[in-house]
């Protein structure tokens, strides 16, 4: 029998769910989400009772409407779904072991502690539903995967929706996917459909036969190698992302083109471009910025230095190349403003400091205290404490 180590819990239309809770009179009718509110903007959620109608993400608003005349829009509050987001996994957390969460919508928890068998599993997934409902909301629903690693899990916790609960493990599969497409698959995109294709892979079932060793070479990495061997059942963990830069980008409003306020807004978005690379365990030895200027055009510019994950250091950094670009080329407006932190290697594999008795893979006393602000606004949900003075320049996905 197989051993179950992941729980993959899948909130069902997240965003318009949030604000049927909230608004009894969006409950049982089509509700879509929109980056901005004039028809030339994209749905960025759905409501079930919306997608029955074929809306969707990426849908146009003019074409919601046409397909869906009684559609109820709202504007995206993205604080808030998030403020759902560490809510729900303060309370997964409070009856299991969660292990990640994956993104604002999606959830992983380790079946440890007696829950590896399938009835066990299954019996935790019900309390947890019934945890949500009761806590959270009777109109926010999830579905759950069960499956021997996060890869089967997460396919699992996508067969039935919404309010769905399914499992995938090697007594049901391929069997149990063999009705889905190669591009359904998480990890499947576009170009790694078209190098199965020119491999004769034509199927799931194909896919599920394949040779581990032949993966890694159409993937051309070992990443095919992983997933191949996670379709098939074994304990592979979803790998930690290698990758090459974070950055961060904004076409500025017009209140917002003077230098002075263009700056502001670039110390914001450097500022969250810094925190993620401490999420994720980087340290970083290269800025660069980029700026469009109206009567100008496009200047770029960079900068490096020892590896480092502190925000005041980067700071301080990027005033060094905006006052270069000042003394330069003296603009009367910015037009768009971006920040790239590269040059990444993970906080463990950096070299210590003889002199500052830094030992390797240590932060430093400003790190540190970069990091305890990291987790003071987390814990409250707002920035309660800033790096200094800046000027946030919220899209859609900060807005309240």
């Amino acid at each position: 029998m197989t051993n179950f180590r992941t729980l993959y819990i899948d909130m069902d239309s997240f965003f318009a769910s949030i604000e049927q809770q909230l608004d009894p009179n969006l409950r049982n009718k089509p509700v879509a989400i929109a980056a901005i509110n004039n028809d030339a903007g994209c749905v960025v959620a759905a409501s079930y009772e919306a997608k029955a109608y074929g809306v969707k993400t990426g849908t146009r608003v003019y074409e919601a409407k046409i397909l869906c005349p009684a559609i109820n829009f709202r504007q995206s509050r993205h604080k808030l779904y998030a403020k759902y987001n560490r809510y729900i996994s303060y309370l997964l957390d409070s009856v299991a072991e969660l292990e990640s969460v994956r993104s604002i919508d999606e959830f992983q928890i380790y079946l440890g502690n007696g829950y590896s068998k399938l009835s066990k599993a299954i019996d935790l997934s019900t309390k947890i539903k019934g945890l949500i409902g009761r806590e959270v909301g009777e109109e926010i629903r999830l579905s759950i995967g069960i499956g021997p690693n996060p890869l089967l899990a997460k396919i699992a916790g996508k067969l039935q929706k919404p309010n769905g609960l399914q499992w995938l493990c090697e007594e049901n599969m391929p069997g149990k996917i063999n009705h889905l497409s190669l591009e359904d698959l998480p990890g499947i995109s576009k170009g790694i459909k078209r190098r199965l294709l020119g491999a004769r892979i034509y199927s799931i079932k194909d896919l599920c036969e394949m040779d581990p060793r032949h993966a890694r070479l159409v993937w051309r990495s070992i990443e095919g190698e992983r997933f191949v061997r996670a379709l098939k059942g074994e304990n592979i963990p979803i790998n930690r992302s290698n990758r090459g830069s974070y950055g961060n980008s904004k076409v500025l409003s017009p209140e917002n083109r003077s230098p002075n306020r263009a700056y502001l807004v670039g110390r914001w978005l450097l500022e969250k471009s810094t925190e993620r690379i401490r999420k994720y365990s980087y340290c970083s030895s290269r800025l660069d910025i980029f700026i469009r200027l109206n009567d100008i055009g496009v200047w770029q510019d960079s900068i490096t230095f020892s590896f480092s994950q502190d925000t005041f250091f980067f700071l301080k950094e990027f005033k060094k190349l905006w006052d270069k670009m000042i003394l330069m080329l003296n603009p009367k407006k910015v037009d768009f403003v971006g920040v790239r932190l590269s040059g990444l290697i993970y906080l463990q594999d950096r070299s210590g400091e003889f002199l500052l008795n830094l030992y390797p893979g240590e932060k430093n006393t400003r790190e540190k205290l970069s990091t305890s602000i990291d987790n003071l606004n987390m814990r409250y949900g707002k920035r309660m404490v800033n790096f200094g003075i800046h000027r946030e320049h919220p899209g859609f996905f900060e807005r309240e």
